[in-house]
């Protein structure tokens, strides 16, 4: 069941269509705060509460990949 997980984020994490959106939304999100006024003070806050969000997402996901390679390697150590 973890090995599953490990491989789904893993194919997730390489997906071409995931990686791009998750640069897209990046971009455009670093766009729209470049480009707000500076009195926009709630709008540069949700964006960095998107850009925040983004971030966990995609470090979630390389989270279970790590999580899953560590126990492995705790495994064939014998740890």
């Amino acid at each position: 069941m973890d090995q599953q997980r490990e491989e789904q984020a893993k194919r997730l994490l390489n997906e071409p269509l995931l990686v791009e959106a998750f640069t897209e939304l990046k971009t455009s999100l670093k766009n729209t705060w470049e480009f707000s006024s500076v009195g926009d003070i709630e709008a540069r806050e949700q964006v960095w509460l998107s850009l925040r969000l983004l971030e966990r997402i995609r470090l979630h996901l390389t989270s279970i990949v790590e999580t899953g390679e560590m126990a492995r390697i705790q495994k064939e150590q014998h740890i």
